[in-house]
């Protein structure tokens, strides 16, 4: 099974070198550069995890984790948050917002790859 996963990030470098790693592991990947486009394109494509930047346009990613948490559809979906906000009371917020996992930037690609595959519960990339 190909398990797809949405890049939410508004730094168009940074998206893009997401879904390099991704796809270079298997993994489908889809873009958003802001928290309003990345909701539209969950309820459209309906991926298996989020990887969500903090600080976007239009709608920060606190509030696209906590609207995700709050509807039946998506309550369950996996969030991994990637952010360069490293203090304290950020990362308490973006777990009580309802994130799987908070990783700081920057993040090497086999620790992006590794949180992946375990949130997923695959034991290997899955093109391995």
């Amino acid at each position: 099974m190909n398990y797809s996963v949405l890049v939410a990030e508004d730094d168009k470098i940074i998206r893009r070198l997401a879904r390099h790693i991704l796809e270079r592991a298997g993994y489908i990947v889809y873009e958003a550069a802001d928290g309003l486009e990345a909701l539209a394109r969950i309820k459209e494509i309906k991926p298996d995890l989020l990887l969500l930047d903090i600080m976007m346009p239009h709608m920060n990613g606190y509030d696209v984790c906590i609207t995700l948490r709050s509807q039946e559809e998506t309550a369950e979906l996996p969030i991994v948050i990637i952010t360069a906000k490293t203090e304290k009371h950020a990362i308490q917020r973006g777990i009580d917002a309802g994130a799987n996992r908070y990783l700081t930037k920057p993040i090497s690609p086999k620790v992006l790859v590794d949180n992946v595959n375990d949130i997923l519960g695959v034991s290997s990339a899955p093109n391995e």
